[in-house]
């Protein structure tokens, strides 16, 4: 039972020095030597539990992920598509803009892989984010209507994603140009609320456009 126990410990320390490492330098700097280092663990944990680099890689990502999005509960379906937007866009900004510890691996290797695409996450990508994209498609769908064409709702999708993971270059110490001194929950929140509005504005507006 002991070893089964220290087994596991072993397997959580790696990951965890996995996502610090992968998160800082990206996955090609990064080596298992540095990994095993920070875990207290030899290279030969890493092929018992892992097999290689890239599998490593991968678990990594979705242990940062999960730590990521804990917390994430969907919506109710009770509420109107506007409001459980609002709510999925809070809950977004909130994380990118509150991440510490953990939760910041996540976006860091996202950034890392955005930049330079390893090929390694497709399968985790569309198993873990498409559901989770999907929502904010139907969400959209249903604001803009049955008519507006699916390409338009999408491109909406995008859009509004892309604008949410911009905040996450927002220096956290200062934010001059909102004449704030620091990044504090109330400034989160009223980013929140105006990337709300500023996204249904926009959706509205492209509605009208195309009908």
């Amino acid at each position: 039972m002991a070893k089964r126990k220290d087994g596991k410990e072993t397997k959580q320390k790696l990951l965890d020095a996995a996502c610090s490492v992968f998160a800082e330098k990206g996955y090609r700097m990064a080596t298992i030597t540095e990994i095993c280092r920070r875990a207290g663990a030899n290279v030969a944990a890493v092929n018992y539990y892992f097999g290689d680099k890239d599998s490593l890689y991968v678990a990594a990502w979705r242990q940062a992920l999960q730590q990521f999005l804990a917390g994430m509960e969907e919506t109710s379906a009770d509420l109107s598509p506007e409001k459980r937007f609002g709510f999925m866009i809070h809950r977004f900004i909130v994380k990118i803009l509150n991440i510490d510890g953990h939760r910041s691996n996540f976006r860091r290797m996202e950034l890392m892989e955005l930049a330079n695409p390893t090929g390694l996450i497709d399968e985790a990508w569309k198993e873990e984010i498409a559901p989770r994209r999907q929502e904010m498609t139907e969400l959209i769908r249903k604001i803009m209507g049955p008519d507006v064409p699916e390409t338009a709702v999408k491109l909406c999708e995008m859009s509004i994603v892309n604008q949410c993971r911009g905040y996450s270059l927002l220096r956290r110490s200062r934010v001059d140009f909102l004449d704030e001194d620091e990044l504090t929950p109330e400034c989160v929140n009223r980013i929140a609320e105006h990337t709300t509005q500023f996204s249904l504005a926009g959706i509205k507006a492209i509605r009208d456009l195309v009908e």
